[in-house]
């Protein structure tokens, strides 16, 4: 079977959870011996590679501006695509399968995996919502098959559109613990010394929430802000205003490797204050670190991390604050949920299960069974 995948940024990237997904769900297509082309934006990978992991990397020019980036890049990727014989062409988010009506006119199957109605996103201007709501609409009316993160996004694209939708989510693998070594020489951190952030430095993202519930409390432990602009430079500026050059909060910017699992070790809890969210993988990635784990109690983030973490309402900042006070002087409760998190994670989001998942969707499409 032959594959196309496009709407990712590239790989490899940390540069969201999309790029994380395609590159998990592509390594391990490859070996079950299905061809895999991943479409990529070389301004967004870490490194230039052909192959790797086994997937073909295929590097597509776009305009890189907020505007342009993701529509000349997926026009682009689609025309390419068009000729090289795939059985099925997979698009990722709601922009990039705009373009999902051409490949049908060629008879060419579509699949496309929903990662969030990124409509919703404040950093997108009128024009901008307007695309990603005719993503969606083409993704309704074209796809052949379509996968969701959520049980409460199949619900939404089922009252919506009366499209049925196969849930598929975000895996990860268990993380392992290693001491702090390259953040104590870089930031000064220690074992259980920080609360650890880690997003896109994007407003739905709520590290406002969290930074100014942090001013709130009277702690010696730092606040870690991992995560860099997707073009938000000007939300950026706003959060380090926020700080107001406050040592104990620290911006890292974008990090990876050795680095990251270290953040993700040592962290003394882990908090996603998100208003939007599709599934996201830096909150699996903190539990399967055995990490406690705090989160706002949006339908998608509950229907992920269940029982294992500890929730607040949306956009409190006076309930983040009472939670993290909680946590602070509770290392007990802490001790509760870091002894429970990597077990569950690991029987709900395993990534091996995720690719057979998708190769069934495939299969499914083109009416064969090729699982080996």
């Amino acid at each position: 079977m032959k594959i196309a995948m496009i709407g990712q940024k590239g790989i490899p990237s940390r540069a969201g959870g999309v790029e994380v997904h395609v590159e998990e769900i592509a390594a391990g297509l490859c070996e079950k011996d299905v061809q895999v082309d991943v479409y990529a934006r070389k301004s967004y990978c870490d490194e230039i590679n052909d192959k790797y992991r086994g997937i073909n990397i295929k590097y597509i020019p776009s305009i890189n501006t907020k505007s342009l980036d993701a529509i000349t890049y997926t026009f682009l990727a689609t025309i390419y695509a068009l000729f090289l014989g795939y059985d099925v062409i997979h698009y990722h988010a709601l922009g990039p399968s705009s373009m999902a009506w051409l490949p049908r006119l060629f008879g060419i199957k579509v699949v496309c995996t929903v990662h969030g109605l990124d409509w919703q996103r404040e950093k997108w201007g009128r024009f901008g919502k307007l695309y990603l709501k005719f993503g969606e609409f083409i993704i309704a009316k074209f796809a052949n098959e379509i996968i969701v993160l959520t049980n409460s996004m199949k619900k939404y694209f089922k009252e919506k559109w009366n499209r049925d939708s196969t849930v598929i989510s975000n895996g990860v693998y268990i993380g392992k613990d290693i001491d702090a070594n390259i953040i104590t020489e870089k930031y000064n951190l220690t074992k259980d010394s920080y609360i650890l952030f880690l997003a896109r430095l994007v407003p739905e993202k709520g590290a406002h929430y969290l930074i100014n519930a942090y001013k709130k409390l009277k702690t010696d432990k730092k606040l870690v802000i991992v995560g860099g602009s997707s073009y938000t430079d000007d939300y950026v500026n706003s959060l380090y205003k926020l700080a107001d050059s406050d040592n104990n909060i620290i911006f890292t910017g974008f990090v990876k490797g050795k680095e990251l699992e270290e953040l993700y070790s040592n962290a003394y809890v882990y908090v996603l204050p998100s208003e939007i969210e599709g599934l996201p993988i830096s909150l699996l990635e903190a539990l399967s670190y055995g990490n406690c784990c705090i989160a706002s109690d949006i339908d998608e983030i509950c229907e992920t991390m269940k029982e294992y973490g500890l929730y607040f309402k949306k956009g409190s900042e006076e309930m983040l604050s009472k939670v993290l006070y909680e946590v602070l002087n509770n290392k007990s409760l802490v001790a509760r949920y870091k002894d429970t998190s990597k077990d569950f994670v690991l029987s709900e989001y395993n990534w091996k299960d995720k690719v057979v998942d998708t190769l069934e969707v495939y299969n499914k499409c083109v009416s064969i069974d090729k699982r080996k």
